[in-house]
């Protein structure tokens, strides 16, 4: 339990509802400046500066000094991917709170739409990808676990994704990745690594500068819909 302490740490810094409304007013990767933070967050700009100074101690936040003003960034994508779970277990084990009570950060709507989750694609077209392969047969199972058929593996080997190599590092399971937002569970582990890698590869999906969100492209948004269909002849 070596990591007990630390994990506990963490947790309790992350569970103050203010400074957690701070790591969600930058849950898009971007950096904002503490005024802006403490708007977003609804809190005064004395407290927000010093929950943020706690978070940045912690590691969880990077500072940066432009002339007299303190803007500040997750630290890493482990602390959004964290931040992201926790939202997901919170729709989870109560009834969700009314939208509107707080702004909504810059870049949530876009994050929503499709974002880098942790390694693999998240977000409204991740789920919609997921319940296509499902559809088409290319999945098999239930909203905890799936398995790749032979028609997955077929049809994901004429993309390019090459399933002997995920089998290889017995990866060949599909596990759903939960997602904090409406949309539903969508595809994680090395499958969905591969998924986002070759969207990124044919510009289906384009980073948006400064953020974890991607924007789908007029092509992407073709070639995604038709992923998981019949081959072209």
């Amino acid at each position: 339990m070596e990591y007990a302490a630390a994990i506990s740490h963490v947790a309790a810094l992350i569970a103050d509802p203010k400074r957690s409304a701070l790591l969600w007013a930058l849950i898009d990767g971007a950096s904002r400046g503490a005024d802006e933070l403490a708007s977003l967050a609804g809190v005064s700009a004395t407290s927000a500066g010093a929950h943020l100074a706690r978070l940045s101690a912690a590691g969880l936040l990077t500072r940066e000094a432009r002339g007299r003003k303190r803007f500040f960034r997750l630290a890493a994508p482990e602390v959004g991917v964290a931040v992201e779970a926790l939202a997901s277990a919170s729709a989870l084990s109560g009834p969700r709170a009314e939208r509107g009570t707080r702004p909504e950060a810059p870049g949530t709507a876009a994050m929503r739409q499709a974002r880098r989750c942790g390694d693999h694609l998240g977000g409204v077209v991740a789920a919609q990808l997921y319940r296509q392969l499902l559809a088409a047969g290319w999945v098999q199972g239930d909203g905890n676990a799936a398995l790749l058929t032979p028609a997955g593996v077929a049809g994901l080997e004429r993309l390019g994704i090459y399933v002997q190599a995920l089998a290889q590092r017995s990866r060949l399971q599909v596990t759903p990745c939960c997602d904090w937002c409406e949309s539903g569970p969508h595809i994680g582990g090395a499958l969905g690594t591969g998924l986002l890698r070759l969207a990124l590869q044919r510009q289906w999906l384009q980073p948006l500068a400064g953020s974890r969100a991607l924007r789908v492209t007029a092509q992407g948004a073709q070639a995604l819909a038709a992923l998981g269909g019949p081959p072209v002849t």
